[in-house]
């Protein structure tokens, strides 16, 4: 109809133009740096509090998951206020805050109708600044914590994912310990581990506030120094992890659990930490291998073999080495071709690289999506505590997308040879040894250890 071709799907458009808007920068209180970023058309502030030196990195062998715990219970009450006063305060102004702990920061936000901003950055300084950390909510939070390690110890997924972290990094490293922490660490946390986790972690020295949304900087600068007036100390940033691998050559392990159908799979090893100077490069190159659906992986292991509904490949970008991980799930009785095609496509993938088409299509749907991923106050403030947390240069965020729309198929190509090691993979398998271990020895990509859950 109208000599529209309707034979398949129409071309994308051009590439519309995207401005951030800029981070003004002031200083309150103890030498709090304060980022402010001004959206007029949206009603909602979001503010953030961004404890750099209280991550989960800070915290010692044996009290693995502190860093987490502390953070979950400072819902429970403060000082002043019992935690169903404080839910009622929060509620009273139309905020929602919420605190959570992860490897290099713990950061507390808050979100409220723009002309009572304020008052939510309040509670949620009440909140950090004075927990109260009563004896009953901290119990809660710790069982309700061990109920969510005890899960993860019977998902499959999840246990893939800790047991893989385990075996990736060397003992000691950091990263090698689940950053919501075990049985036994957390049996051992009691309301004055918290409190002196807090009394020693949240200080000014290290943190720095982020607010996003309808307003002014100058009356942020005002309204926020008065707020944290008074609030001293500094908590030292703990070095970046240096994410030593376990294993210098590729081995599997199988995880052993008797009579499952299904088997999960994680190939990888340390990876590449968010400061790397082609961070831009290797966005773009993992897009094609196992970042999107389209990407090799997928159209692999999904399309063309049918042994998963979906696989992935992701490097988790950390102060330090995170991991780059491959997972997927696939039926037992396709375990070992699984595993030989996704060592195979990263082998490929690592001599020969992208095309050109590849590249072109991955950079300009990154780009394309780039602004989506920008459209609310949480997430503007949670880009902008990322460039705090890594110290970034301001304007990353803004550049981050020119820069992936300048990545050429050569510098794809070089940074998966830079930080992808298909010769040092460690595959796990968590699934049933019996029927897997034998084939996966059959295929002779490196030694097959079996271990108990």
């Amino acid at each position: 109809m109208n000599g529209v071709d309707r034979s398949g799907p129409p071309p994308a458009g051009p590439l519309r133009p995207f401005r951030a808007p800029p981070i003004e920068r002031r200083v309150v209180a103890a030498d709090i740096p304060l980022f402010v970023v001004r959206i007029p058309r949206l009603p909602v502030v979001t503010a953030a509090l961004v404890l750099r030196g209280a991550g989960e990195t800070a915290a010692a062998p044996g009290e693995e998951g502190r860093a987490s715990l502390t953070a979950d219970a400072l819902d429970g009450g403060t000082k002043r206020r019992s935690g169903t006063a404080l839910a009622e305060a929060l509620e009273a102004v139309g905020a929602d805050a919420s605190v959570s702990a992860g490897w290099d920061s713990t950061t507390a936000s808050v979100s409220s109708p723009a002309d009572r901003w304020g008052e939510g950055l309040d509670l949620l300084a009440e909140m950090v600044l004075a927990p109260g950390f009563p004896a009953d909510e901290v119990d809660r939070s710790r069982d309700q914590a061990l109920a969510r390690v005890q899960q993860r110890s019977k998902d499959p997924s999840a246990l893939a994912a800790d047991r893989s972290a385990a075996l990736f990094y060397a003992d000691g490293e950091r990263y090698a310990r689940p950053l919501q922490g075990t049985d036994e660490s957390l049996r051992a946390l009691d309301r004055a581990s918290l409190a002196s986790w807090a009394e020693a972690r949240y200080r000014p020295g290290s943190a720095g506030l982020v607010v996003v949304g309808d307003v002014d900087a100058d009356e942020v600068e005002r309204v926020a120094g008065s707020i944290l007036a008074g609030w001293e100390g500094a908590a030292p940033v703990p070095p970046a992890p240096l994410g030593r691998g376990r294993f210098p050559d590729r081995g599997l392990h199988v995880i052993h659990r008797p009579g499952s159908v299904q088997s999960e799979l994680r190939l990888g090893h340390p990876g590449a930490a968010r400061g790397i100077p082609d961070h831009a490069e290797l966005v773009v190159a993992n897009s094609i291998l196992g970042g999107t659906f389209g990407s090799r992986l997928n159209m692999n292991l999904r399309e063309t073999r049918g042994f998963t509904y979906g696989v992935r490949s992701n490097f988790a970008f950390r102060r330090g080495p995170g991991p780059f991980t491959v997972s997927t799930a696939v039926d037992t009785a396709v375990t070992a071709e699984a595993v030989s095609e996704a060592v195979k496509e990263v082998e490929r993938y690592h001599r020969d690289g992208p095309t050109d088409d590849e590249v072109r299509s991955a950079r300009d749907y990154i780009a394309g999506v780039f602004p989506l991923r920008l459209e609310t106050t949480g997430r503007v403030a949670g880009r902008v505590s990322e460039l705090f947390v890594h110290e970034l240069p301001d304007d990353d965020w803004t550049e981050l997308r020119e820069r992936i729309r300048g990545v050429e198929r050569a510098a794809a190509h070089a940074a998966i040879r830079r930080h992808v090691h298909p010769e040092r993979l460690t595959i796990v398998v968590v699934g049933d040894a019996d029927a897997v271990a034998g084939d996966l020895e059959a295929l002779d990509l490196g030694p097959v250890t079996v271990h108990d859950r």
